[in-house]
């Protein structure tokens, strides 16, 4: 089937054929219909690569889509108090703010995110990969599955570790992070999601809490403490403004690599040609490879905005509060954009692709994204000979618009023989 036989009003990008593979989806609404109202979903769909960087530069689409969001669900009637909370939580995110309050938080925050001062966390980051696969190997058993039982923990610990959180504490935060998860991005089929959601936030913010007082009493030289100290002029982080965070860091600061690590070692997998070109000691060929995993099949499927007026865009006429998702995926996917965008290929060209968005909401967090992939991938390759997928047990896709990443990725390996096995 061409992309031109897809019907774009009936195809369903949560559907299981499109959660496994959504390109053909997205370059069917490329080609037809970039710039698509979906009645299902209630939501422009914008696809094509110029039509989202554009997209990502406009002010009439505002980024705080939780303050209506918030006001819709807190209306009803018998609210649970701990929703209202959350929300409150959410409201000082980051990522959900438009300038000024934008440029302020992410003037404090920047100067944690420096490729140089994250550089340090590269021989953290290379002990975690190795104990991690060591526990894979010690199993005997040459099944793994590479979110739960490596990319998921490794992330986590890395930014837990940035964080200051004691070690014996990090196992806690899967539980919250997951709970917070159908919060921000909604499960499909989950109407249960908003309570586990401000259960999971309001324990989060309790240990937060409780760890910011004691750096307030005992400096540190992690994360904590730099939030607390960020300064620019007499301008500073509030409390509840290094908790909130605190809280997306967190949750940010892993969902995104470990939807990064997965997609790309499943990337490598299925095309091991690939494999052979690369050089883990070879920081240019590795560098190489995170940009094309970030442009072939990036751990964001979409960014939301909304429309805050009437208006006529690419020729459609917007309501203000309508709702628009900026498709990364299928703008890194276009042909007017990338040569051959459907090859992948780890020797391309770097170009401007947006796994990581764009402009003002470009991700504080990329250069500790790009190190820690580029430390997992071929750590795992390396450490797991003849890793390839299991035959007997199917990849699950986490199933939101918002993210491209795997909540199952189930893989076998070769077990060594011999006397040393």
């Amino acid at each position: 089937m061409s992309t031109s036989d897809l019907d774009v009003d009936s195809a369903d990008l949560l559907g299981p054929a499109a959660l496994a593979d959504p390109y053909p989806v997205f370059a069917s609404l490329r080609e037809q219909d970039p710039v698509h109202w979906d009645a299902k979903y209630r939501s422009w769909f914008i696809t094509s690569f110029e039509d989202v960087t554009e997209a990502l530069r406009e002010p009439r689409f505002t980024s705080n889509r939780i303050t209506p969001y918030r006001e819709k669900i807190l209306s009803r009637p018998g609210t649970d108090p701990l929703l209202r909370e959350a929300f409150g939580v959410l409201d000082d995110w980051m990522v959900f703010k438009d300038p000024p309050d934008h440029t302020r938080l992410r003037r404090l925050l920047s100067r944690a995110f420096t490729p140089r001062s994250v550089s340090r966390m590269r021989p953290a980051i290379e002990a975690i990969a190795e104990e991690l696969l060591d526990r894979v190997i010690a199993r005997g058993d040459n099944h793994v599955d590479l979110i739960a039982d490596y990319a998921y923990p490794l992330t986590a610990s890395v930014i837990a570790e940035m964080l200051g959180v004691p070690k014996q504490d990090r196992d806690r935060f899967k539980d919250w992070s997951d709970q917070i998860s159908g919060l921000v991005f909604g499960s499909l089929g989950d109407e249960d999601r908003h309570r586990r959601g401000a259960e999971g936030m309001t324990e989060l913010t309790g240990y937060l809490d409780d760890l910011v007082a004691a750096h307030q009493r005992s400096e540190a030289d992690d994360l904590i403490s730099m939030l607390i100290a960020a300064r620019d002029d007499d301008d500073s982080l509030s409390h509840d403004e290094v908790i909130a965070t605190g809280v997306l860091l967190l949750f940010a600061g892993h969902e995104t690599t470990t939807n990064l690590i997965g997609n790309g070692i499943l990337a490598l997998l299925e095309h091991p040609g690939q494999q052979t070109d690369l050089d883990a000691t070879d920081p240019a060929r590795v560098n190489g490879l995170v940009e094309e995993l970030l442009r072939y099949d990036g751990p964001a499927k979409s960014v939301v905005r909304l429309v805050t007026e009437d208006m006529i865009w690419r020729g459609k006429q917007m309501k203000a509060g309508e709702r628009v998702f900026l498709f990364l995926s299928s703008a890194n996917r276009d042909p007017d954009a990338f040569e051959n965008p459907d090859t992948f290929d780890v020797g391309r060209r770097p170009g401007r692709q947006l796994g990581f968005s764009a402009g003002l909401h470009y991700c504080l967090g990329a250069p500790l994204a790009r190190l820690e992939t580029s430390i997992a991938v071929p750590a795992a390759l390396g450490r797991l000979p003849g890793l390839t997928l299991d035959p007997h047990s199917a990849i699950s896709w986490a199933p939101t618009l918002l993210t491209r990443g795997m909540s199952r990725f189930p893989a076998t390996y070769e077990l060594p023989s011999g006397p040393d096995r």
